[in-house]
């Protein structure tokens, strides 16, 4: 291992809700020729995958597999247990994501997976990048499986998808949101991510109520690992007053990121309900009436 890769403490003494939802890269190192073991690579650029993968590991296109051609949704229950069939996914194999931007297409593919109650899911601790910095190794060859036999239930958006309509209910009664974008576009002055294009709706601002807490302060940065429960604490609870109990909502500017803050409320810290709304800034910003604040 390269002496430039910052050393991470074990995910067992985090203090996590569920550590067991986490694997480390040496995990996987160990599980790359187990039979019962899938990784699934999701990033953001979806040619990324091509240029080198971890040994074994299989892609999700988050535009092609999880998004309907057609429809503002995601795929139905057939089209899903057909992906994940052809994957070579069976009913008792442990699917373990990671991706590029620290997880960012990873949450979001395993939060759509728990949308059809896909079960042994867990998220690889450090995503792609810390597999890069410790000089693991990446390999090009696509990888080629028997056939899968997982059954997939069929889509629930009741529990962790929140809609418009629900987003709306939830500030007429003052309910706990979470505005997961950088502070420039909470605050109005950017339609998107900074280094990226200014575009995605016609107006600047966030959802009235909604607390800035942006995503990437769950994170390390210098080793993509998530920071340790008592400094998650202090950020969503002391900082932000947040509590297990309350009912909270997650939005970014199309879900990708607030799909990562619904992991970790819902596994790092135990939060009983969290819902993403993965319609987000796109569909706020630019729908007929709904109301926006700006600092």
């Amino acid at each position: 291992m390269p002496q430039t890769a910052t050393a991470v403490s074990d995910i067992a003494q985090r203090g996590y809700a569920h550590p067991e939802v986490l694997v480390s890269t040496e995990w996987v190192q160990d599980h790359l020729n187990d039979p019962k073991v899938r990784l699934l690579e999701s990033n953001e650029d979806v040619l990324l995958y091509e240029t080198g993968h971890i040994p074994g590991a299989v892609k999700i296109d988050w535009v092609t597999d999880l998004n309907d051609p057609l429809l503002r949704d995601y795929v139905d229950r057939a089209r899903l247990e057909r992906l994940l069939r052809a994957k070579g996914i069976n009913k008792d194999t442990t699917v373990v994501f990671y991706g590029d931007k620290n997880n960012w297409w990873a949450t979001y593919a395993f939060w759509v997976f728990k949308l059809f109650g896909v079960e042994n899911l867990k998220l690889l601790d450090g995503g792609r990048l810390r597999w890069v910095d410790e000089g693991r190794e990446l390999v090009t060859d696509a990888p080629s499986y028997s056939q899968g036999n997982i059954s997939v239930r069929e889509r629930d958006d009741s529990k962790i998808r929140a809609f418009r309509a629900e987003v709306q209910q939830h500030v007429n009664r003052n309910g706990k949101l979470v505005d997961v974008r950088s502070p420039e576009e909470y605050r109005g002055e950017r339609l998107h991510m900074p280094e990226y294009p200014n575009e995605g709706a016609v107006r600047g601002g966030h959802i009235p109520g909604a607390k800035s807490i942006p995503w990437g302060r769950a994170v390390t940065p210098e080793t993509h690992t998530f920071k340790p429960a008592a400094e998650l604490h202090t950020l969503y609870e002391s900082e932000n007053g947040l509590q297990k109990t309350d009912d909270v909502i997650a939005y970014c500017r199309i879900g990708e990121r607030s799909s990562h803050t619904w992991f970790a409320l819902t596994y790092l810290l135990g939060f009983k309900n969290v819902r993403n709304y993965d319609g987000s800034w796109t569909e706020w910003g630019n729908s007929v009436r709904a109301p926006i604040e700006k600092p």
